[in-house]
């Protein structure tokens, strides 16, 4: 019975000790056959470190492929305390070096870490530095290639691109808004050390960083040169208070060109105010519009039917009263009868408060709230405004009439473009952008697309085609004469703005603005620039504004390479222009018949036959009066 139970017993122990031997069988065969990858790497882990490779940001180029934000490669400071082995030494040629106190680099030197990066002392050393530290050859001081953010172009769209940090993080404009796509993910020098941070004998292992995305924008870089150059005379010239431009593809919502003054350096965004900094005017600036936005009302009076610009008159005699307040015409006594065509092109604001009346609050306001006006474009920029209009319990007849010729209403010159864009392109209004396109940087591959988007259809074709007519008859007839460029179809409105502080208009204080359309005919461009209270020159914007525009739309033409147009109205002259005439066809007759023909030109002769082989400019080509005909004789 006893031996029985002891035979029990040794049966159990045996079981026991099989199930251990098998279970601990099993468990080597997991740990060496299934396991093994998942250890070694925390193995590697605690042997290892990383010195950091950082990657380039993704570049930022213009539409043509021009480079706007680049990357220079720099050098940066690393330490690995452990390795150090004569610490004070280090610690004094280091400080001597990049020019910081002892007791700075100390901290560096001596801290209880596995890999110190020396920051800011040892951040984006120049060539030379880098060099001398180099040469050292100290143990555990290690220089890594770094990253740093570069723009060409200095302040050339400085709002819009925006600029990084001092670890390449975007912190302003598409830099911070495409931070994500933007920045690439960092490589390393993988090497092998002990505990005590010695380093192992094992093959170092590199990490190749994988750079950002880059971005293609819209901008055209040749109409963005043409913009910050003139903005650049418009400072020297009238030391305004702020200055603006936007140029955009009014049949699709491309924006072309966008500059802004003040602005910055974002290669040195660090001298610059927060305020120069983050704001960017043609997106966040909200003022009263003045005349540019009659092209608004007079749209919906002519989509309504409730005048026809030929046909319906109106007298003007200066001033109308509306509920016993005066509302004046810029020009005293007024323009007399006219059409409301004219009434357009004289900027005549009592005939503005007649549309204003004709279409009544409901109707006008229903129009300025289709054009985009008090909600945001969707521009894809951040920091966008949206302006301020009257909610419509809160118009009377006074505030339908001061609206009607832009006063009294807030707007934003990015809604105001878009909105003017859409009058002459057919009447759809479209949703601004100005990223083009998201591309992998190794293969150029499109991830990401913009397609123009269609907010809504907002007035006809037909009123739309009208409105385009309307506004060329504005540069050659009325007020943007100084805007005409002969041979080519510029459509445009002039705007002067009373500025507001503390609830009233400031006197002599205006924002002079210019809206402008190339070609008038078939849309491939609208401009919009507004200065902001210039000095030293006269309260007019058709003496202020037009002249840079006709500037900049010549820049625009030739970018886009708008071709010359025929059918286009014939200027007014004004007693400053020099009349323009056709140079007749001479070619083939005697030099004496040429010359009579050539009367109001001034001739020049090459060749020494007597019969005219050859003219330059050809015929049916307009030259001012006195310009030079060139001949080349038989």
């Amino acid at each position: 019975m006893f031996l029985r139970k002891i035979d029990e017993r040794i049966k159990i122990i045996f079981l026991i000790l099989l199930t251990l031997f098998i279970f601990i069988i099993l468990r080597v065969f997991y740990v060496q056959m299934i396991d093994y990858k998942k250890l070694n790497e925390y193995a590697s882990d605690l042997w290892s470190r990383d010195l950091p490779i950082e990657a380039d940001r993704g570049l930022i180029l213009d539409r043509n492929g021009v480079v706007l934000a680049d990357n220079l490669t720099t050098t940066s400071l690393v330490l690995i305390p452990n390795q150090i082995k004569d610490k004070k030494k280090t610690t004094k040629l280091l400080a001597d070096i990049l020019d910081v106190s002892y007791s700075d680099m100390k901290e560096h030197v001596y801290k209880e870490t596995s890999i110190e990066r020396v920051h800011p002392e040892g951040r984006r050393l120049s060539y030379e530095i880098a060099e001398e530290i180099a040469a050292l050859k100290l143990d555990g001081v290690y220089l890594v290639k770094e990253a740093k953010r570069y723009y060409p172009y200095g302040n050339m769209l400085s709002h819009t691109l925006g600029y990084v940090g001092i670890d390449n993080q975007g912190l302003s404009g598409l830099e911070l808004q495409y931070d994500k796509y933007l920045t690439g993910k960092s490589g390393a020098i993988k090497y092998f050390s002990d505990a005590k941070g010695n380093k192992l004998n094992l093959s170092d292992i590199y990490v190749e960083p994988q750079d950002g995305m880059n971005i293609t924008l819209t901008i055209d870089i040749n109409i963005q040169k043409s913009l910050e150059r003139e903005l650049d005379n418009i400072v020297d010239m009238f030391s305004p208070d702020m200055a603006l431009a936007i140029v955009m593809d009014p049949n699709n919502g491309e924006i072309l060109g966008m500059a802004s003054r003040p602005d910055y350096d974002p290669n040195s965004y660090q001298k610059y105010q927060q305020e120069v900094l983050s704001r960017n005017l043609p997106i966040w600036a909200s003022y009263e519009p003045g005349s540019t936005f009659k092209i608004i009302t007079t749209s919906a009076a002519v989509e309504e039917g409730v005048v026809d610009l030929d046909k319906d008159h109106f007298y003007d005699s200066g001033s109308v009263n509306v509920d016993g307040s005066t509302l004046r015409c810029w020009k005293a006594g007024g323009h007399g009868e006219q059409t409301f065509l004219q009434v357009l092109q004289n900027s005549c604001n009592p005939g503005f408060v007649k549309m204003g009346q004709l279409l009544g609050k409901e109707t006008l306001f229903d129009y300025i709230d289709k054009f985009g006006f008090g909600s945001k474009t969707g521009v894809d920029l951040n920091g966008e405004g949206k302006g301020i209009i009257f909610d419509l319990d809160q118009v009377g007849n006074v505030e339908l009439a001061t609206t009607a010729f832009g006063q009294g209403v807030s707007v934003t010159p990015i809604q105001q473009v878009t909105a003017v864009s859409a009058v002459v392109n057919g009447g759809t209004l479209y949703e601004p952008y100005i990223v083009k396109s998201i591309s992998e940087k190794e293969t150029g591959s499109i991830i990401q697309e913009t397609k123009k988007k269609k907010v809504r259809q907002v007035i006809s074709k037909k009123t739309s085609r009208i409105m385009r007519h309307a506004l060329e008859s504005v540069v050659a007839q009325g007020g943007g004469k100084s805007a005409y460029i002969e041979g080519y179809r510029i459509g445009g409105k002039t705007g002067t703005a009373q500025k507001v502080q503390n609830g009233v208009y400031l006197v002599g204080n205006y924002i002079m603005s210019f809206m402008a359309i190339v070609p008038s005919n078939d849309p491939e461009a609208v401009l919009y620039l507004a200065i902001d209270n210039p000095k030293n020159t006269a309260l007019l914007s058709s003496y202020t504004t037009t002249p840079i525009a006709r500037r900049i739309l010549l820049d625009i033409i030739d970018a886009l390479e708008i071709e010359r147009q025929d059918g286009g109205l014939e200027k007014d002259l004004e007693w400053t222009d020099i009349p323009t005439h056709k140079v007749p066809n001479v070619v083939g007759m005697s030099v004496d018949d040429a010359k009579k023909k050539l009367d109001k030109f001034t001739i020049e002769y090459s060749g020494g036959g007597s019969t005219v082989a050859a003219q330059s400019p050809t015929s049916g080509e307009k030259l001012e009066e006195g310009g030079t005909v060139r001949l080349l004789l038989e």
